[in-house]
């Protein structure tokens, strides 16, 4: 993979992590998390330029995806569940 394809991928890891963290729900930011976690392991070996392309172009429509169900999310709260209610807790 050449420097500027790596950066490239890089960056939009970063990116798509940073923006499925704002998700409101639970649920909602787990999955996501997850998705794109599991989507940049599966093609970690991939070496074929166009298929490369092809890969960074369906990850920044995911980020556009993202980013609107992020800010349709904020538009409708919803009370914390108990998992998230857990993280303040020391055992």
């Amino acid at each position: 993979m050449a420097s500027s394809s790596r950066t490239q991928v890089l960056s939009l890891y970063r990116m798509l992590i940073k923006e499925s963290k704002k998700f409101p729900s639970y649920n909602y930011r787990t999955y996501a998390l997850r998705r794109v976690k599991d989507g940049f392991r599966e093609n970690l070996a991939v070496d074929n330029p166009k298929t490369l392309d092809v890969l960074l172009n369906q990850a920044r429509e995911s980020l556009a995806v993202i980013k609107r169900q992020v800010t349709i999310g904020q538009f409708y709260t919803t009370q914390k569940n108990v998992v998230e209610g857990l993280r303040n807790v020391n055992f």
